[in-house]
């Protein structure tokens, strides 16, 4: 007769899996006991040895997380890929806004769909405003039991500002597809209009992740006189130039117009305390490095 092991899922306390292991080794035929580990605890392992059970241990998923949500900052596709490769948790992401408490949409484990923020929370309701110079998606806005009754005012304590027919306009460029998955463009003032097309910096700065994934970049806008605004981008890559942005554009189907006028090299970009950027810094930033590029140029 070929050995018979038995298969243990140790979510039992320490103390019960050991009583466990013992009983089934008893069995008639049983030769061995596995003990199948996905985030028991240290003692329930010990224990389980202790008891003369062999402690399988899932090299995937150590049980420490079945998923993992994330918000506030997009997340890489690099991020994802090695999440993936050495725990086996996929990074579903979700959106929210303060004023909404805060979740506004989630991908779910059954309902996933990269490079979105998953579809909006149930009961809740949302309007596309159209906006001069997009062509895909508007402005976000938002109503439903989880948006607060509106704002209290420093300059008018005490008394509550409500919102215009319980609508909140998040400020933020979206589109959504049929299935009702939403993609954030940007935040409305994270574009640019240049030559009368509404440029997202989101965007620029996306490009320049995917083309130097370990360096650091920042696009912000500052005023042209021929074309309203133009793109500055600043970024840690050493070797950075205009050419590399103006080939990934080419070679990701994006707009001319998404290709930064200057691209500078930096030492660091200006944090904020949070570890996000400091757009007004790097804007100041931008505004002192511009026309010292075009001097150099001329």
């Amino acid at each position: 007769m070929p050995p018979v092991a038995v298969v243990i899922p140790a979510y039992n306390e320490a103390e019960r899996i050991g009583e466990t292991v013992v009983a089934a080794l008893t069995l008639p035929g049983v030769d061995a006991v596995v003990v199948a580990s996905d985030g028991s605890t240290d003692a329930t392992v010990r224990v389980a040895r202790g008891a003369g059970a062999t402690v399988w241990r899932s090299p995937r998923n150590q049980g420490k997380a079945a998923a993992m949500l994330a918000g506030a900052e997009a997340v890489k596709d690099r991020t994802q890929q090695l999440y993936m490769e050495r725990y086996g948790v996929r990074i579903l992401e979700g959106y929210g806004v303060t004023e909404t408490a805060p979740v506004l949409a989630m991908n779910t484990p059954m309902a996933n769909r990269p490079g979105t923020v998953g579809r909006i929370s149930p009961l809740m309701e949302y309007r596309l405003d159209p906006v001069p110079g997009i062509e895909e998606g508007g402005r976000l806005s938002v109503r439903g039991p989880n948006v607060m009754l509106g704002y209290l005012r420093a300059e008018n304590p005490g008394v509550l500002e409500p919102l215009a027919d319980g609508w909140h306009d998040t400020g933020d460029i979206v589109a959504i597809d049929a299935a009702g998955f939403i993609t954030i463009k940007g935040r409305a003032k994270r574009f640019a209009k240049i030559a009368g097309e509404m440029v997202s910096l989101s965007a620029v700065e996306a490009m320049a992740s995917s083309l130097w994934p370990q360096a650091v970049s920042v696009a912000v806008s500052i005023p042209d006189q021929r074309k309203g605004e133009r793109i500055v981008l600043l970024t840690t890559q050493k070797d950075a130039d205009r050419g590399a942005m103006q080939r990934q554009a080419k070679a990701t189907g994006a707009s001319e117009l998404a290709v930064p006028a200057v691209v500078q090299v930096v030492d660091k970009v200006p944090l904020l305390g949070s570890g996000k950027t400091d757009y007004v810094a790097a804007t100041a930033m931008a505004r002192e490095i511009a026309p010292a590029v075009e001097r150099e140029v001329a």
